[in-house]
C-alpha cells in the first residue's frame, strides 16, 4: 500500500483559510440579516417608543452602525489575517510547497481540468477581493464606493466556490478517493 501525504504546512494553511472565509462568510451574514442596520435602528425605535425620547431615522441608522462596528472589525481584521496567510499560499510553491494547480498540464482528464480551471478562478477571485478590501480599508476615499462594488460580489464567488469544493470532497470521498477528508486532516491515507 502507497501512502499519499499532505505535508503539515499545507494543512494548516489549507484549515487556517478555510476558517477565515467562514469567519467572513458569519461577519457577512449578520450584517445582512440580524445586525442589518435597518433592523437594528426598529429595534432601537421600538425601545425608544416606551419612553420620551425620540431619535431620527438617521439618527438610529448611525447608533445602529456604531452599535454593529465591533462585530464589522472582525471582517475587516479576519480580512488582514487571509491577505497574510494567501501571501504564504503564493510564496510556498518557491520552496515546494502548495504547488499552484496547471490547467494546461498534459494528459488531464476533463474533470481535473475542471478542478484546476476551478481553483485558478477561485485565486483570482480572492485576490480581486482582498485587493478591492485593502484599497477600502487603505486606499483614498475616491475609490472606497467602487471597490465596495467589487468586493461585495465576492460573497457570490465564495458561496459558490464552498459548493463545488464540499461537492466535490463529499463526492470523491465516497467514490473514487475514499479517505480524502481524513487525509486533509491527519495528513496521510492508505491507499488501495
Amino acid at each position: 500500500m502507497e501512502k499519499t501525504k499532505y505535508s503539515k504546512i499545507y494543512r494548516i494553511i489549507h484549515w487556517a483559510i478555510a476558517v477565515s472565509f467562514l469567519l467572513l462568510l458569519i461577519t457577512i451574514f449578520l450584517r445582512l440579516t440580524w445586525m442589518n442596520k435597518y433592523n437594528v435602528a426598529e429595534i432601537i425605535q421600538d425601545y425608544l417608543s416606551g419612553t420620551d425620547q425620540v431619535l431620527t431615522q438617521d439618527q438610529l441608522i448611525a447608533l445602529a452602525k456604531k452599535i454593529r462596528q465591533p462585530m464589522w472589525d472582525w471582517h475587516i481584521y479576519v480580512g488582514y489575517v487571509l491577505v497574510g496567510l494567501f501571501s504564504i499560499r503564493f510564496i510556498l510553491p518557491a520552496f515546494g510547497h502548495m504547488r499552484i494547480q496547471n490547467p494546461f498540464a498534459k494528459n488531464l482528464s476533463i474533470k481535473e481540468k475542471f478542478q484546476k480551471w476551478t481553483y485558478i478562478i477561485f485565486y483570482l477571485c480572492v485576490v480581486t477581493s482582498l485587493i478591492t478590501g485593502l484599497i477600502i480599508e487603505l486606499g483614498s476615499k475616491e475609490l472606497k464606493k467602487p471597490m465596495e462594488e467589487i468586493h461585495v460580489l465576492g460573497l457570490y464567488y465564495l458561496i459558490g466556490f464552498i459548493v463545488i469544493h464540499i461537492s466535490g470532497v463529499l463526492l470523491a470521498e465516497f467514490t473514487v478517493h475514499k479517505g480524502i477528508v481524513s487525509k486533509i486532516v491527519s495528513g496521510t491515507k492508505k491507499e488501495d
